[in-house]
């Protein structure tokens, strides 16, 4: 006997090649919108999956950027590989901005300490954002901290972690302690290593590190406080090797264990804890890059420890990690990674490209989540362009039911088939 997580709908029970290995792959570089896929046409489908509307831009051309919602409302943009309006010539930045979402605009902040990309920033739980890592002015991997206090709108140092790191993952950790897993450190090495930083005490300490050095992962907290790290790569172009393996981080061990593979190998992904406890991974891409972006999907059941395939999205998505959300209806938007964003419907277990801006910057864009379920999405590049400075608000659709919760123990003989998966 085990726990099956389910979440009941009308259709939730018709899947399609079920237990199948095989997936899609979109050439990223002449991708269009593909027709729907057995859910009728696409203009009446983009209709039940929300709005994209196009904002003021951003003071800046950035990508590999970050955006964190404050607790005020507002959302902090920091950093990224900046272009100015005035310039052709892109580079690290440690220019800030703040957005304003009952204005529906971007407003300037004071510099941040050090020009940083490919960071990380998370909230911690007395409301200030921990900006760690990346790449600095001069291009190498930085150790270098820094708080963003939303009060006084100013950013201080906070110290250095153990390893400069940049392409790292980190993950808040219920007792309010950020988890900074692998990366890339000085000279192209490829990190395995972990640090905790304790914002009682402002400081980053060891603790245990991953079996297999990589970037390009994603890493998301499980309910009970557990951390999956899935994917990733090591290596440089045709020395690349990507990974399948994923492998969970206890924080009452302090230790990584291995645990399942995927059903593909896969980074530059995504991952979101769903409302019945599984993990959704979105996209990625193989060895190819943007010749070989996945449109699958799979999910980690915690409770089996498998993975198993899940439905396949419209479009390839890929460098979009950190880009979806869970909304308040529980279903999943993907916001970043592609030339459109889709919504995943978790009744239905399928997914819809959103109407409005169908000209997203996609890749290295950065999103926020909003009071009542909009989505902030700025910058990225893509389309043969580089850093741009436009941003997008997600607007939800309105007459969607929130999809009813369940857990139950039953007598089963593999793993939930709930949704649809890629068949190509």
């Amino acid at each position: 006997m085990r726990r099956v997580w389910c979440v009941l709908g009308i259709a939730a029970v018709a899947a399609l090649s079920v237990g199948s290995d095989r997936v899609a792959v979109v050439d990223a570089t002449s991708q269009g919108l593909p027709s729907v896929r057995g859910d009728g046409d696409p203009a009446s489908a983009s209709s039940l999956s929300g709005t994209l509307e196009p904002l003021p831009p951003m003071s800046a051309r950035r990508a590999a950027h970050t955006a964190s919602s404050l607790p005020d409302g507002r959302v902090l943009v920091a950093g990224g590989f900046v272009a100015m309006a005035t310039s052709s010539q892109a580079h690290q930045s440690n220019d800030a901005e703040i957005f304003l979402p009952n204005e529906k605009r971007f407003a300037s902040l004071p510099r941040m300490v050090m020009s940083r990309q490919s960071h990380t920033a998370t909230l911690l739980t007395n409301g200030t954002v921990l900006l760690a890592g990346g790449y600095d002015e001069s291009g190498e991997v930085t150790p270098s901290a820094e708080i963003f206090d939303p009060k006084s709108d100013t950013f201080a140092p906070v110290g250095s972690m153990l390893h400069a790191r940049a392409g790292h993952v980190a993950v808040q950790l219920d007792d309010g302690r950020v988890l900074l897993v692998g990366g890339v450190g000085p000279n192209w090495s490829f990190l395995s290593s972990a640090e905790i930083y304790d914002p009682a005490t402002g400081r980053f300490s060891v603790t245990g590190g991953m079996e297999t050095a990589r970037e390009s992962h994603v890493a998301v907290r499980l309910e009970d406080g557990r951390v999956l790290v899935t994917g990733g790569h090591r290596g440089r172009r045709s020395d690349i090797e990507i990974f399948r393996s994923s492998e969970i981080y206890d924080p009452s061990t302090k230790r990584f264990r291995p645990a399942a593979s995927m059903k593909i190998p896969r980074h530059k992904h995504d991952a979101v804890l769903l409302p019945d406890g599984r993990i959704l991974v979105t996209g990625g891409a193989d060895e190819r890059d943007s010749q070989g972006v996945y449109d699958s999907t799979e999910l980690f059941d915690p409770d089996a420890e498998i993975f198993t395939l899940g439905p396949a999205m419209q479009l390839g998505h890929y460098k979009h990690a950190g880009t979806s959300w869970v909304l308040p209806n529980g279903n999943v938007l993907v916001s970043g990674g592609a030339e459109s964003a889709e919504l995943f419907d978790v009744v239905h277990g399928t997914f819809r490209v959103v109407d409005g801006a169908a000209h997203l910057s996609g890749q290295f864009s950065a999103s926020a989540l909003l009071e009542g379920g909009a989505v902030l999405v700025s910058g990225g590049y893509g389309g043969g362009t580089g850093p741009r400075d436009e941003a997008w608000l997600y607007r939800p659709p309105v007459t969607r039911t929130s999809p009813v919760r369940t857990k139950t123990s039953t007598e089963v003989t593999g793993p939930p088939q709930s949704f649809r998966t890629a068949s190509r």
